[in-house]
């Protein structure tokens, strides 16, 4: 006999007041006395949030009485026992007022969820069907309101949803539930097909988007990566969830589905012509998720099969999960044709020399960044430029060290491509757990043992890469730009206001001269300076040139003296425009031009 679901009822309670309230009915509780849990943390987001503190209110009910709800720690609570048979339900609020793409938000413009702070786990029931009814809001909505997500719609019981409409949806356990983020509203909504499975993209907030152009770009991108790993894609539907704000910017992967934060001047308009920096920029973002499809949500650490989200889960890998996920992002921008190839190594560029501006990469390798992900990358304070390393930025270059190395090693037979498509294989389809020893193994596989030797020591240490030799053989240069003006080696809290120090990288003239992040300059040789003027003034000036900075440090007037260090050389990669013929080739199939 099939165990009855899990039901769930959302409704939003109060938009002004930014309340869901959600009622979870357990057809069949633990006769002991059953437990529930929120998660701690949302999977793609390394960071413990606690999601469980904002739940205002809780209350549980058995055949129309009161049952006892003791809380056991910061998201666990213990109901009472029930009489024999009798169904238990739970009934809370939960405060949604976090407009980002890892929690909840709720207004009278919209409603978002993820499944992970509204939904409480039926502990020892997990594995069960869960049925949600996602119910229509107050009158006092603005709009029309719509509901768009990637779980089914619940066929064949009363009230089931159809598409884009409020009723009832299915999951087939608690963790394909929380992995179906929820948009609703009156959002603007347009469709493609790639790899013959039909896309959506979801635009909630005020926007002026060109989205058939969109569309198109997207179809290209989508295409590529569902190319590379193989036909078909491991999804039946896939939608792109965007928020459209003024200013905001982020993204996190499910299954079949994306939640993305944009600004609306990043999206393209009707009659743009070419690229702003902002809209690749965007399809960035949105090649990034879409590639997380298959590298984390199938291709999986071995840690993290299956998720415990109860407290932090600890993986040195993530340099391959977001690291080579940064890598392909951009990557499948311009083999896709979306972009253009000197676009493309303008962006490779600018990851260089982001990467080579932080002495936190001499200190900490990325295999150390990713198991520290908890307590220092998504932590990260003033001082994190001097301490710590990317997995992102760091990760995306050794994968392209190791792209470049097995394209050179096998005359352009092999590349890492292929150990993507080996991954999905060997780990993405069968849902066995990566570890470190399978990807130097499947490495060695592919380009042999000193290829395999030399990822182990990239990944596991501090050296910077040698980028530009490796290039070069792909008929690439890597140019220093010279310096435009001398520099503090201090980064300001803003680009416009008052002159406030946010970093201060170690080993600068400012770090040298005794200032520190906080500080607000005020004063440079005796002439106000803000965010605005500061670098204007320092354009007048030349490397060793002596100046007197004045500042507020809380509230006290200090004064210190400074000696201006040459300003930042940014790395520049130009094509060759005439390589020889091995070059040539390499290039071809690296950029797929």
């Amino acid at each position: 006999m099939t165990a009855a679901p899990i039901r769930y009822v959302i409704s939003s309670a109060d938009l002004a007041g930014h309340l869901f309230s959600v009622s979870c009915e357990i057809p069949s509780p633990a006769p002991d006395g059953q437990r529930l849990s929120l998660p701690a943390w949302i999977p793609g987001s390394y960071m413990v949030r606690d999601f469980a503190k904002n739940i205002v209110t809780i209350s549980a009910m058995a055949e129309g009485k009161p049952v006892t709800l003791d809380k056991q720690d910061k998201h666990t609570w213990q109901a009472g026992r029930v009489p024999a048979g009798a169904a238990l339900t739970v009934t809370y609020t939960v405060y949604a007022w976090d407009l980002s793409v890892r929690t909840a938000h709720l207004d009278q413009t919209h409603g978002f969820f993820n499944g992970t702070s509204v939904f409480l786990a039926v502990e020892g029931q997990t594995d069960r069907q869960c049925l949600v009814d996602i119910q229509p809001p107050p009158v006092n909505a603005i709009g029309n309101w719509r509901v768009a997500t990637a779980m089914r719609e619940a066929a064949g019981i009363d009230g089931a949803a159809h598409r884009h409409g409020f009723g009832w949806y299915s999951a087939e356990n608690y963790d394909e539930l929380i992995d179906h983020p929820v948009e609703m509203g009156d959002f603007a909504l347009a469709s493609f097909t790639a790899g013959g499975v039909p896309h959506e993209v979801v635009l909630t907030g005020r926007q002026d988007c060109d989205v058939a152009r969109l569309c198109d770009d997207l179809t290209r991108i989508c295409q590529w990566q569902i190319d590379l790993f193989g036909a078909p894609p491991p999804m039946s539907r896939y939608l792109f969830l965007t928020m459209v704000v003024g200013d905001g910017y982020g993204g996190l992967e499910h299954r079949a589905s994306t939640a993305l934060l944009t600004r609306r001047d990043d999206l393209p308009f009707h009659g743009m012509e070419g690229q702003t920096e902002g809209y690749r920029r965007f399809l960035g973002l949105c090649s990034h998720e879409y590639f997380h499809s298959w590298n984390v949500k199938r291709i999986r650490p071995a840690a993290f099969i299956p998720y415990d989200l109860s407290q932090e889960t600890y993986t040195p890998l993530l340099w391959l999960f977001e690291g080579f996920t940064s890598y392909y992002d951009d990557l499948a921008l311009v083999r896709s044709g979306v972009i253009s190839p000197e676009d493309y190594l303008g962006l490779l560029g600018k990851t260089i020399t982001q990467v080579h501006k932080g002495s936190g990469r001499r200190k900490q390798s990325v295999a150390e960044s990713s198991f520290d992900a908890w307590t220092k990358y998504y932590r990260q304070d003033e001082n994190a430029a001097n301490a710590i390393v990317s997995y992102y930025s760091k990760g995306s270059l050794i994968a392209l060290a190791l792209d470049l190395q097995l394209r050179i090693g096998s005359d352009g037979k092999c590349s890492l491509d292929d150990l993507m498509r080996a991954l999905w294989q060997a780990h993405g389809q069968t849902d066995v757990g990566v570890t470190e020893a399978d990807v130097f193994d499947l490495v060695a596989r592919l380009g042999g043992a000193a290829v395999a030797r030399w990822l182990r020591k990239a990944v596991r240490g501090t050296d910077d890469l040698p980028l530009a030799r490796w290039l070069k053989k792909f008929g690439v240069l890597a140019v220093r730009d010279a310096p435009k003006a001398p520099s503090l080696g201090a980064r300001l809290s803003g680009s416009s206001g008052a002159a406030s120090l946010a970093v201060v990288h170690e080993g600068s003239a400012a770090h040298r001269a005794g200032l520190s992040a906080g500080d607000t300059l005020i004063a440079l040789d005796g002439l106000k300076v803000s965010a605005d003027t500061l670098e204007p003034m320092l354009a007048r000036r030349v490397a060793g040139d002596a100046v007197r900075l004045h500042v507020f440090r809380r509230d006290e007037l200090m004064c210190f003296d400074a000696v201006l260090d040459e300003g930042d050389s940014p790395t520049r990669l130009e094509a060759v425009a005439r390589p020889d013929e091995l070059a040539r080739r390499l290039r071809r199939g690296w950029l797929g031009t």
